[in-house]
């Protein structure tokens, strides 16, 4: 058995916190349909004038499923936590599809501001969700999280 400093100084052992961290992936796969309602509501409480709160469709369950996509590919590629995100196809198809959907809501009278908000609904209601469910993610998921939706708020 090595000894602590014989350990690679790069690969960060879990804190106790991620120990018990409940997959993120698995989490939004358990709980999309509540993380669309959940932002529908959001949605529907800030328009003015009001829209269809099923103007989020496809934007948000797009965005879900391309980021389960990229935490997959990420705990699969076994980065290291003091390497830098590569950016890949994953990074360009999420601002790809929110560029279209962004058009798409722009197309049909809403604002920029109120595009940009429906990405940080998805946000609050993950956070919301998660603590809800007591379900806590390690501090890696959540810095995938933010990069997704910078991602998708840049394509936007």
């Amino acid at each position: 058995m090595p000894l602590p400093s014989d350990a690679d100084p790069g690969i960060q052992p879990p804190s106790k916190a991620d120990a018990h961290a409940t997959s993120l992936g698995a989490f939004l796969q358990r709980n999309r349909a509540e993380l669309v309602a959940r932002c529908e509501q959001k949605v529907a409480r800030r328009r003015a004038p009001m829209a269809p709160p099923r103007a989020i469709d496809p934007g948000v369950p797009r965005f879900l499923q391309q980021l389960e996509e990229v935490l997959d590919a990420e705990q699969q590629g076994g980065t290291r936590q003091d390497q830098a995100p590569q950016p890949g196809p994953t990074k360009l198809e999420i601002g790809q599809a929110a560029a279209v959907h962004g058009a798409a809501l722009l197309q049909q009278g809403f604002s920029v501001d109120q595009v940009v908000h429906e990405y940080g609904d998805i946000c609050q209601a993950v956070t919301e969700l998660a603590l809800a469910q007591d379900a806590p993610f390690s501090t890696d998921e959540f810095r995938i999280l933010n990069r997704c939706l910078d991602n998708a708020i840049a394509g936007a």
